[in-house]
C-alpha cells in the first residue's frame, strides 16, 4: 500500500462534487433522481456495516468496502449493477485488500440470515465471485484507500483533546453515508469532524485550528455538508429510502 496519500491512486482519483453527483442515463430512465441515488448509496453503506458486524471485520475494512461501492457508481448504473449484490461484493473485496479475508460463503450465509424472506437479497457464492470481477474492472483495479481515522487520532493527540475521540470517531463513521471520501483528502474530513465535535462539546480549539496550515474554509464547508446531511436524515427517511429502492429493477 502506498505510504503517502499525496502520491497514491486515491489522491489522483479525487473528484469534484458534480462528477460524483451524476445519475447514469439508465437510472434516469427509470426515474431515479439524485436524491434517490444518494439514499440508495447511504442504505447500502448501512448494509455493508451491518453485514460486517456479523462477519466481524475491522472498521477499516468497512470503510474501504463503502469507498469501493461508492466508486463503482461513479461510472456504473444502479440498474445494471444491483447495489444489493455490489455492496457485499465490495465487502468481500475490501476484506482481501485489507488482509482480513472473509469467505464468500460466510457472507452468503449472513445475507440470508439478515434478509430471510427477501428474494431481492438472495445471492449465491458464484454471484459474488462474478460481481467481484466487474467491481475490480469498475475500480480500474485501484484498491488503495486512505481513511480519516489515522489523521483523527494524530490531530486529537496534537490538540490535547483526546476526550473527543469517541464522539469524533462516530462522526467520521457517519461521513461514509455520504460521498465525502471521494471528494476530499481524509485529513480534511477528520478536521471537519473535530471542528463539529469542538463546537458541539464547547471546546475552545480556535487557536489550535489557527495554527494548522489548512484552508479553514474547506474544513468549515465539509462540516456544513455533514450537518446538512444530519438534518436531511430527520424527515421520513425510511419512506424516502423505500421509494428510491422501488425504482430499481426486480431480478427475475
Amino acid at each position: 500500500m502506498a505510504a503517502n496519500f499525496w502520491t497514491s491512486s486515491h489522491y489522483k482519483q479525487l473528484l469534484d462534487p458534480e462528477e460524483v453527483d451524476t445519475v447514469q442515463q439508465l437510472d434516469r430512465d427509470r426515474g431515479i433522481t439524485l436524491e434517490d441515488f444518494k439514499l440508495i448509496k447511504m442504505q447500502m453503506s448501512n448494509y455493508i456495516t451491518k453485514l460486517a458486524q456479523n462477519v466481524k471485520v475491522r472498521q477499516r475494512v468497512v470503510a474501504t468496502a463503502i469507498t469501493y461501492m461508492r466508486r463503482v457508481y461513479i461510472s456504473k448504473s444502479l440498474t445494471e449493477y444491483d447495489p444489493r449484490l455490489v455492496a457485499p461484493t465490495c465487502l468481500y473485496l475490501a476484506a482481501k485488500a485489507e488482509e482480513s479475508t472473509v469467505q464468500a460463503r460466510l457472507l452468503v450465509f449472513y445475507i440470508k440470515k439478515l434478509y430471510p424472506d427477501d428474494m431481492r437479497y438472495r445471492f449465491e457464492i458464484k454471484d459474488i465471485l462474478e460481481m467481484e470481477m466487474k467491481v475490480l474492472e469498475a475500480l480500474n483495479y485501484y484498491l488503495v484507500v486512505f481513511h480519516p481515522y489515522r489523521s483523527l487520532t494524530q490531530f486529537l493527540q496534537d490538540g490535547g483533546i483526546m476526550d473527543l475521540m469517541q464522539f469524533t470517531w462516530g462522526i467520521v463513521n457517519d461521513t461514509y453515508k455520504m460521498d465525502l471520501i471521494l471528494i476530499h483528502p481524509p485529513h480534511l474530513i477528520a478536521l471537519a469532524c473535530i471542528y463539529i465535535a469542538s463546537v458541539t462539546k464547547d471546546k475552545d480549539s480556535v487557536t489550535w485550528f489557527e495554527e494548522l496550515r489548512v484552508d479553514m474554509n474547506v474544513v468549515k464547508n465539509i462540516s456544513m455538508e455533514i450537518l446538512d446531511f444530519y438534518d436531511s436524515m430527520k424527515n421520513n427517511i425510511d419512506e424516502r429510502v423505500s421509494v428510491a429502492f422501488s425504482k430499481l429493477p426486480i431480478r427475475g
